[in-house]
C-alpha cells in the first residue's frame, strides 16, 4: 500500500521525533557526576542478572492461582509456558539477582524444536535494549571502554568496604586492560575527571548483547568469544600484552554488563565450552597475554533434548555440567494457548511468490471459526502422555488442561495429572509443522479462505512427509480421527444454532417454561395453562425432555430440580436473575433440546440439492446469521452447511 503525501510527511515527522528523543537520552559527565547519581539511585550499578530480573518485575506480575504467577514481560509473545517462565524467574533470576551462587551458572534452555527457546532469549535481548532507554534501566559506562566498563571499578579495592559501609553499595569486579592502561597513562590520580557516558544496549551495535553460534571447528576461533590481537596495532606497539594492540571485541567482551546468547551450545567444541566455564564460574575471561579479565554477563544457552541427554550422560562432562542450570521449555499443552501461537505466527506471515508476482499473506486470508482449534487439538494430543488414571483419555486430559470440566473431572485434578509425567510436552508436533500445513491448505485449495475440513485434510496429507515410521503414522492418523469427531459435534451445534431464529429468545422462553414448571413441581403447586389460563399439573414431559438431554435419570430428577431452585433463590436474594448461563448443565440441556427439535429441519434444508424458494430463503438467512454473528464468510458458511448436511444424512 502506497503512503499518501500526508501520511508520508507524518511518518517522517515521527522518525525525526524518535531520533530527537534518543539524543535527549544521551548523557555524558565525569566519574564525580556518576558517583552522585549512584548514591541517589543504587540500582544504576546493578549487576547483569539483577538488571534482567528488575526488567521482568517492572513489567508487572499477575496472580493466576495458588502459588502461580504470570510475568507480564512475556505476555503476547509466549503462550502456555507460565509454569516454565515462573521457574525461570523465581528459581534462577531471582536468587541470581541477589548475588547468590546460582548466578555462576550458565542458564540452559532445553526443549523440542519450535518450542519457544529462541523466542524466549530474543525477548530478553530485545527487552534489555528497550529497558536501557528507560529511567529504571539506565546504565552508564566509562567512555571509550570496549567492554562498557562499570565506572565504580575505578574505586580501589581497599576503599570498597568503606564505600559499602557508607553508601550500602556493593562493588564487584575490576577494570579491563584498556581502562587500566588509561588510568595509569591518561587519567593518573584525577579519578573524578574520568569521562562517563550513558550507554544503550544494542545487539546490532554490539553493546551489552552478544550472540555466538558454533560453526565449522576448522575455521572457527576462540577469538570470536574473547577477542584477538590487532596485527596492525601490534607493529606499532610491539607487544601482544599491550592492551592497545588487542581487540577486546569477542562476544563475551561486548556482552559485558548484559547478556550473551549461546546458540546450540552443546554442539560447540570443548575449547569454546571451557571459556564459558570460566566466565560462568569465575566471572572472568582469559584473553591471550592478559591476566583474567572481569566480565559481568548472564550467559543463556539453548539446545535440543537429544544433544542435552547425550551430553549429560557422559561423565567426562561433569565439570561443565556442574556449571549449568537447566530449564526445560516444553511444547504448550493448552489448546487455547496453542491457537494464540498460531494467530501470532499468522499475523507475522508474509509469503510472496516473487516468480509469479503473486502474494499469499496468511494474515489477509479468512480462517473460518474452529480451523485453528482443530489444528491445535491435533498438535496438543501428539504431545500428551496417556494418564495412569482409569477413565481419562487423551481427549479428556486435553480438555482438562485447557480449563474445561469433563464429567466428574475438573481443575482440581489437573495438578495430579501434570505430576504423572514431569517431561510431558517434550515431544510431539511443533507449531511450525501446523503453520506449514495451513499454508499447504491455502495453496492446494486455491481459495481465499480455510475451513476446519481443509485443515484436517492438510494435516492428513502432511503426516506422510512428517514421518516414515508406520506405527507413528497410524498413531497420528488416529489423533486426526479423534479431532474430526470433536469437530463433527461442534459443526452440528454451530449450524443448528444458526437455524434457531433469535436463539437467545428461544432459549430464554424454554428456560422460563422449565423454571415455572420446576418451581411448581418442587412446591407441589399447579401452573397456569398458557392459553386457557386454567390450573394444571406441572408439565412433566417438558421437564424430562430437557433433563434427558444431559442424562438426568428418573431417580435423579428431584435432586437436580431442587438444586436449580436453590440457585434461582440464591441469585434472587442478591437481586440477580437466573439466566441460561447461570447453570452450565442446564445451559447444555436447553441447547441440546432446541437442537434436537430442529434436527430434521436442518437435515432437510442443508442436504437438498435443489431447494425450493422457502428452503433457499431459510439457507440464506442462516448463512447471513453465521456471517454476522459467528464470524464466517458466505463461502465458509456454505461449506459448513454442506458438510453438516452430509453428517445428518449418514
Amino acid at each position: 500500500m502506497k503512503m499518501t503525501g500526508t501520511s508520508t510527511t507524518d511518518f517522517l515527522r515521527r522518525m525525526s521525533e524518535q531520533r530527537a528523543h534518543e539524543r535527549e537520552l544521551a548523557w555524558e559527565g565525569t566519574f564525580a557526576d556518576y558517583l552522585d547519581m549512584v548514591i541517589k539511585n543504587p540500582r544504576i550499578a546493578d549487576l547483569a542478572h539483577a538488571r534482567i530480573y528488575n526488567m521482568i518485575l517492572d513489567a508487572g506480575i499477575e496472580e493466576i492461582g495458588e502459588n502461580q504467577r504470570r510475568y507480564k514481560f512475556f505476555e503476547n509473545e509466549l503462550y502456555g509456558l507460565d509454569r516454565t517462565l515462573q521457574l525461570l524467574v523465581e528459581e534462577y533470576f531471582s536468587p541470581a539477582a541477589r548475588r547468590l551462587d546460582i548466578r555462576k551458572r550458565i542458564l540452559m534452555l532445553v526443549g523440542p524444536v519450535g518450542g519457544g527457546k529462541s523466542t524466549l532469549v530474543t525477548l530478553i535481548k530485545r527487552g534489555l535494549e528497550r529497558y536501557s532507554k528507560t529511567p529504571n534501566g539506565a546504565i552508564y559506562a566509562i567512555k571509550g571502554c570496549p567492554m562498557h566498563e562499570e565506572p565504580l571499578h575505578l574505586i580501589p579495592e581497599d576503599l570498597r568496604p568503606q564505600f559499602k559501609q557508607e553508601f550500602g553499595i556493593h562493588i564487584e569486579g575490576d577494570l579491563c586492560p584498556v581502562c587500566r592502561y588509561r588510568l595509569d597513562n591518561e587519567w593518573g590520580t584525577d579519578y573524578h575527571k574520568v569521562p562517563v557516558e550513558r550507554i544503550f544496549f544494542s545487539e546490532r551495535d554490539r553493546v551489552g548483547i552478544g550472540t555466538f553460534k558454533p560453526a565449522d571447528p576448522k575455521s572457527q576461533d576462540v577469538a570470536e568469544l574473547t577477542g584477538s590481537v590487532n596485527i596492525q596495532a601490534l607493529t606499532e606497539y610491539g607487544r601482544e600484552s599491550d592492551p592497545r594492540a588487542y581487540n577486546f571485541d569477542g562476544e563475551l567482551n561486548i556482552a559485558n554488563r548484559g547478556v550473551m546468547e549461546f546458540i546450540e551450545m552443546l554442539k560447540a567444541e570443548k575449547r569454546f565450552l571451557y571459556e564459558l566455564n570460566t566466565v560462568a564460574g569465575e566471572q572472568t575471561i582469559k584473553a591471550s597475554r592478559f591476566a583474567l579479565i572481569y566480565c559481568d554477563v548472564a550467559v543463556i544457552a539453548h539446545t535440543n533434548e537429544y544433544e542435552y541427554n547425550s551430553y549429560f550422560s557422559n561423565k567426562e562432562n561433569e565439570a561443565m555440567i556442574d556449571r549449568i542450570f537447566v530449564v526445560k521449555v516444553p511444547y504448550n499443552l493448552r489448546v487455547s494457548d496453542e491457537v494464540r501461537i498460531y494467530e501470532k505466527l499468522i499475523s507475522q506471515s508474509d509469503m510472496s511468490d516473487r516468480s509469479t508476482g503473486s502474494e499469499l499473506n496468511l494474515a489477509r486470508v479468512h480462517i473460518a471459526p474452529y480451523t485453528l482449534r482443530v489444528a491445535a487439538m491435533f498438535a496438543v494430543l501428539t504431545r500428551l502422555k496417556p494418564s495412569k488414571r482409569a477413565g481419562i483419555s487423551l481427549m479428556t486430559k486435553m480438555k482438562l488442561y485447557d480449563g474445561e470440566k469433563v464429567g466428574d473431572w475438573d481443575q482440581r485434578h489437573v495438578k495430579e495429572l501434570r505430576e504423572e509425567y514431569l517431561d510431558e510436552g517434550m515431544t510431539g508436533v511443533s507449531p511450525r509443522f501446523i503453520i506449514n500445513r495451513i499454508s499447504a491448505a491455502l495453496v492446494r485449495g486455491g481459495k481465499n479462505y480455510v475451513t476446519p475440513i481443509d485443515m484436517l485434510r492438510a494435516l492428513r496429507d502432511g503426516i506422510t512427509e512428517y514421518t516414515n515410521n508406520e506405527e507413528e503414522r497410524k498413531k497420528l492418523l488416529g489423533f486426526i480421527d479423534e479431532v474430526r469427531k470433536e469437530f463433527d459435534e461442534y459443526a452440528k451445534k454451530e449450524v443448528q444454532r444458526a437455524f434457531v431464529y433469535s436463539y437467545d429468545e428461544s432459549a430464554k422462553t424454554l428456560l422460563d417454561n422449565y423454571i415455572d414448571n420446576v418451581e411448581a413441581y418442587c412446591n407441589h403447586e399447579k401452573v397456569k395453562h398458557p392459553v386457557t389460563g386454567e390450573d394444571i399439573d406441572p408439565d412433566e414431559a417438558l421437564m424430562r425432555s430437557i433433563e434427558e438431554q444431559i442424562n438426568i435419570s428418573e431417580n435423579q430428577k428431584r435432586e437436580f430440580r431442587e438444586g436449580i431452585m436453590r440457585s434461582v433463590g440464591s441469585l434472587a436474594r442478591r437481586g440477580l436473575t437466573f439466566t441460561v448461563s447461570s447453570d452450565e448443565r442446564l445451559r447444555e440441556a436447553i441447547e441440546k433440546k432446541l437442537f434436537a427439535d430442529l434436527k430434521n429441519i436442518v437435515k432437510i434444508t442443508t442436504s437438498t440439492k435443489t431447494p425450493d424458494a422457502e428452503q433457499l430463503k431459510k439457507v440464506n438467512e442462516v448463512v447471513e446469521r453465521m456471517c454476522r454473528e459467528q464470524g464466517y464468510t458466505p463461502e465458509s458458511a456454505n461449506d459448513l452447511l454442506r458438510y453438516v448436511g452430509t453428517l445428518l444424512n449418514r
